[in-house]
């Protein structure tokens, strides 16, 4: 999705009441912070040659704040990251609000918890009336780009609607996997590509802007650039942060060398770590603990202000959107709900912030419960069918569950939590309705699972602690099928249905595997049960018919293709299957119909044009089908097939010469595959 970016009047307005308000957050009685603050005042809330700052908020997706030597780690793999923090102040003790992509982001983006914005799962959209942090930059005169890593935050893939809001460019435009496909060309970009995109805008952009680069590579399947993948190959997850880590290098050094760094606010999260096995989860969405919610957070001030400062108080992600507009000398929206940052610097002994987080993902994946947790005090709190309590001063780890022995103060923090619900988040509850199929599929090229369950888990009381292995099993197999590696997938996919037969995610990619692996028949069974558990799965209808098709069952075929055109009359390959089905069955004139639609939307469809033009041929309108048949020649030379079918249609337009060619050609491809 592109936007013309608009051009926008800079000039200064009145902001002295924003001026005053700052300049009094700043009043400290300690001489040396007087000092820090005045130069905070004077730089952030003033700065160089230009009425705000410019704005970077560079978002790392999938990322652990272990992995960070800022935050300790001995790795040696974040060594631009650290330089950067060297100039800037480091939050040490910063969690997400949420585990899984557009949620995070939509926190991070609206200064709102999941509850407030509503985008607590993928592919619901932002609503309109919630402040966004981009709009009101934009607003305020601000040029905006937004440079994606990853289909997940596609607002016109359906992914993330309502997310291009306020940007003048939107850099986004994926598209899903096939399996003859580049993953890179695809459901994501590496993060130089994302950042030569970023680099390019910023350069073409005149001040003051914001930019927004998210970087996808940390994200399963890891898979660390050839240069270091053999550093890597132990440790590939380790290998993209380290990947990651030199494109943020990138962009720094792109900055300082334009004379645009330390007139710029520079702000670096991730929107949620990865589990990597602790607590027994493989990646993220389904718990809430330390390994996924606890997250890098960098804030670089203009002309390095209060650099090198390190803020222990335990802070959140819905903090950054009122710290940024704080920054750029912004009003801060009344009805955000995190707080500014910024006061912190001056306040290093304030109390730790409350910390809530929750996940919806186990419920709408799974069908079994959903998640909601607490940090205060020195408690982590996690509501589930059987509560957990962990004391994280004597438990960092997270390893001993307190609640049955210390059930007063599990009972009393639950209280707190549910009171904080009712008050910040709203007793609306998580978006309801099955999520649309087209996104499921989107997400399942990203190896998420989606399967719209909208049962009440809670009253099912199925507590994801005692289904997690099958949770792995299945985003497994999910990015197995998503990938091709069928022989691995369809074991885990058999595993799951046995234990699990009503997760309809896991019966539509069993029977996708086995369609892909041509065994028919076998496929039948579990594309009827996903079709049983959610009617409206239309690429369930779609495999369905195909296994139909080549098991003879022509009538039935045809009545789930129809379902599909109906439903979905801009699928291509549908149009075709449907056209395929009516042709074998002499219905030839819808037949051509399907296909001439097929073509309107994808010309170059071998299969479409194949049939069409061999149709054609047959009903002796040889001219137009040699056109077909050509196209059809053109994208995939190696055919035989088409080679026949053409010089069949030459024979017959009256050209011996061109189809005895064709002929020749179709009888070496014979010989050759033989």
């Amino acid at each position: 999705m592109e936007f013309g970016i608009r051009n926008r009047d800079a000039a200064a307005r009145s902001r002295a009441g924003v001026i005053s308000a700052a300049s009094r957050a700043f009043q400290i009685p300690n001489s040396r912070f007087q000092i820090a603050a005045l130069v905070l005042a004077l730089v952030v809330l003033r700065p160089h040659a230009q009425s705000r700052p410019n704005i970077v908020l560079i978002t790392l997706d999938t990322t652990r704040a272990d992995r960070m030597g800022f935050l300790g780690s001995t790795g040696g793999t974040t060594p631009s990251l650290d330089a950067i923090a060297r100039e800037s102040v480091v939050f040490t003790r910063a969690f997400a609000q949420a585990p899984i992509t557009p949620v995070s982001h939509a926190t991070i983006l609206t200064g709102l918890y999941p509850g407030a914005h509503r985008v607590t799962d993928f592919g619901l959209p932002l609503p309109a009336a919630v402040p966004y942090l981009p709009a009101v930059l934009h607003d305020a005169g601000y040029h905006t780009g937004a440079f994606t890593g990853a289909l997940v935050l596609d607002p016109a893939a359906g992914l993330a609607p309502g997310f291009d809001r306020g940007f003048d460019w939107y850099d986004a435009g994926f598209r899903i996997k096939r399996p003859a496909d580049n993953r890179y060309q695809t459901v994501e970009r590496r993060g130089d590509e994302v950042m030569r995109r970023a680099l390019s805008w910023i350069e073409d952009t005149a001040p003051p802007f914001f930019a927004w680069i998210h970087l996808y590579d940390p994200h399963e399947p890891y898979d660390p650039p050839g240069d270091l993948r053999d550093r890597f190959a132990k440790a590939p997850y380790d290998g993209e942060i380290a990947a990651v880590d030199r494109v943020v290098g990138s962009l720094v050094t792109a900055l300082r060398g334009r004379s645009q760094l330390d007139s710029t606010v520079l702000a670096v999260a991730a929107d949620h770590g990865e589990a990597l096995g602790d607590h027994g989860e493989n990646t993220h969405g389904v718990f809430l603990y330390d390994e996924t919610l606890h997250v890098p957070v960098l804030l670089r001030l203009p002309g390095k202000a209060s650099a090198g400062a390190r803020v222990t108080t335990r802070v959140r992600l819905v903090d950054l959107a009122p710290t940024l507009l704080q920054a750029s000398n912004l009003s801060i929206a009344s009805t955000m709900q995190g707080e500014s940052l910024l006061p912190l610097l001056k306040n290093t002994g304030a109390e730790d912030r409350p910390v809530y987080a929750e996940t919806d993902y186990p419920r709408r994946a799974f069908g079994w419960s959903p998640l909601a947790s607490w940090r205060a005090d020195r408690f982590l709190f996690v509501r589930a069918p059987r509560r957990e309590l962990y004391d994280l001063a004597a438990d960092p780890g997270e390893s001993r569950n307190l609640a049955e022995t210390r059930d007063r103060v599990a009972a009393a923090i639950d209280a707190e939590l549910e009171q904080f619900i009712l008050r910040s988040v709203g007793a609306a509850g998580p978006s309801s309705g099955p999520i649309d199929p087209a996104v499921a599929e989107r997400l399942a090229a990203l190896g998420y699972v989606s399967s719209g369950g909208t049962s009440s888990s809670f009253a099912r009381g199925v507590d994801p602690k005692d289904r997690i292995d099958v949770a792995n099993a299945l985003q497994s197999a999910v990015l197995g099928v998503e990938n091709g590696e069928f022989a691995r997938a369809i074991p885990l996919l058999e595993r799951v249905t046995a234990s699990e037969p009503d997760i309809q995610i896991a019966q539509l990619h069993l029977g996708v595997a086995r369609v892909r692996q041509r065994q028919f028949a076998r496929a039948i069974a579990p594309l009827e049960k996903a079709i049983a558990l959610q009617p409206d799965a239309m690429m369930a209808h779609y495999e369905l018919g195909v296994a139909q098709y080549e098991t003879g069952d022509l009538k039935s075929a045809g009545a789930h293709f129809e379902v599909v055109v109906k439903r979905a009359p801009k699928w291509a390959d549908a149009r075709y299957s449907l056209g395929s089905v009516l042709a074998r069955i002499d219905r030839v004139a819808d037949a051509v119909r399907e296909l001439r639609a097929a073509l309107d939307l994808e010309p170059r469809h071998f299969r479409a044009n194949l049939l069409l033009g061999r149709i054609l041929t047959l009903q002796d309108q040889p001219q137009e089908g040699i056109s077909h048949l050509r196209i059809a020649v053109a994208i995939q030379p190696s055919s035989a097939e088409a080679h026949q079918f053409l010089a069949d249609a030459y024979e017959k337009f009256g050209n011996p010469a061109e189809a005895a060619k064709e002929r020749a050609r179709a009888k070496a491809l014979r010989q050759g595959g033989a």
